[in-house]
C-alpha cells in the first residue's frame, strides 16, 4: 500500500466517479480503476460497490475511507512542516566552541543571529574540551586549527591571521627587532602549552625564517599573552583580531610588518552536509560573513 493508492481511493469517493477522480489527479480512469482494485486485493476486502450508474462505499470501505483521509491529512501536515522548516530558521541551535574563540568571535555571531532570526534559540557550550557533537547532541561545532580526520562534515569559515606585537614602552627600553632572527634576543610572550620550546615561523617573498624561542611567558590563554604584551613584558605573537583594539588604543605596535605568519583555519563542523537544517545553514552563512579577516 502506498500514498498514491490512498489518494486515488479517497479522490474516487470524494468525486463519486473514476472519471472525475482521474481528472483531479491528472491521471487516467483505467489506471485509477486498476489502482483501487489492486488496493482491494492487497487488503482482501471490497471497498467500493460498483454499478453502471454509481459508486458506493461498503461498510468496511467507509471505515477505511475515514482512516485514509486522516493519514493523508497527516502526510500533508508533515509536508507543510518540512517546507516551513526549510525556510525560516527556527528551533534550538545547540553549538559548541573553544572558550577563547567564543570570546573573540562567536559571542558576537550569536548576538547577530538571535537578532536576525526571532524564531530561534541558542544553547551554547564554550569549552576547552573536544566535544563529540554526534553523541552529545550538538548541531554544530566551531573549531580553530587543522581538523582531525573524521566522518563529520565541515565547512571552512576563514582563517585567523597573526602578527608580532610589543608595547611602545617595551620598544623604548629594548629597541625594535628589524629581522626575524632579532626576535631571539627578546623575551617572548607565547600562546602555547606543554614544556617544548616555542618556534615562530615568518615568511616573506618565498623566504622562510624559523626562530626558536625560550618564552618568558607561555600561556594557553591568548588574552593573558596580549595583556602581558600591553604591560611591556615582551614581544607577543597574537591574532590580529585580538591585537587590533590595543593597537588602535596605542597600547601595542605591530612589528616586522613585511613578514607574514602562518594563518590558522577555522571550520564549522556538523554531522551531515546532506541534511543541513536551515538553523545550522543560516548560522554558518552568518559566521562566514562575520569571520574576522
Amino acid at each position: 500500500m502506498d500514498i498514491f493508492s490512498l489518494q486515488a481511493f479517497v479522490k474516487v469517493v470524494q468525486t463519486g466517479s473514476f472519471t472525475r477522480a482521474a481528472e483531479a489527479l491528472n491521471s487516467q480512469k483505467a489506471h485509477l480503476s486498476r489502482v483501487v482494485t489492486h488496493l482491494e486485493r492487497e487488503l482482501g476486502v471490497r471497498l467500493l460497490e460498483r454499478t453502471t450508474r454509481a459508486l458506493s462505499l461498503t461498510e468496511i470501505g467507509r471505515e477505511f475511507y475515514e482512516r485514509a483521509v486522516g493519514i493523508l491529512t497527516s502526510v500533508d501536515d508533515a509536508q507543510r512542516m518540512v517546507q516551513k522548516a526549510q525556510g525560516e530558521p527556527r528551533g534550538t541551535l545547540k553549538l559548541t566552541c573553544g572558550v577563547e574563540f567564543g570570546m573573540i568571535a562567536v559571542s558576537g555571531w550569536i548576538d547577530a543571529y538571535l537578532r536576525r532570526y526571532p524564531e530561534v534559540r541558542i544553547d551554547a557550550d564554550f569549552t576547552s574540551r573536544l566535544v563529540d557533537i554526534v553523541h552529545e547532541g550538538f548541531d554544530l561545532a566551531l573549531r580553530v586549527g587543522p581538523l582531525a580526520d573524521s566522518s563529520l562534515a565541515a565547512r571552512k569559515l576563514g582563517d585567523l591571521s597573526y602578527g608580532v606585537f610589543a608595547s611602545p614602552a617595551y620598544l623604548e627600553r629594548h629597541g625594535q627587532p628589524r629581522t626575524p632572527p632579532d626576535l631571539a634576543s627578546h623575551p617572548a610572550l607565547a600562546f602555547a602549552s606543554g614544556s617544548h620550546r616555542t618556534e615562530w615561523t615568518l615568511s616573506k617573498g618565498g623566504r622562510q625564517e624559523r626562530v626558536a624561542l625560550q618564552p618568558r611567558l607561555k600561556a594557553n590563554n591568548v588574552f593573558a599573552v596580549r595583556d602581558a604584551a600591553v604591560a611591556g613584558l615582551g614581544i607577543a605573537q597574537l591574532p590580529l583580531v585580538v591585537a587590533s583594539p590595543s593597537v588602535a588604543a596605542g597600547q601595542l605596535r605591530p612589528l616586522l610588518r613585511s613578514w607574514s605568519l602562518p594563518v590558522v583555519p577555522v571550520h564549522a563542523v556538523f554531522a551531515s552536509a546532506r541534511y543541513l537544517t536551515p538553523k545550522v545553514r543560516a548560522f554558518i552563512d552568518l559566521a562566514i560573513a562575520e569571520m574576522p579577516r
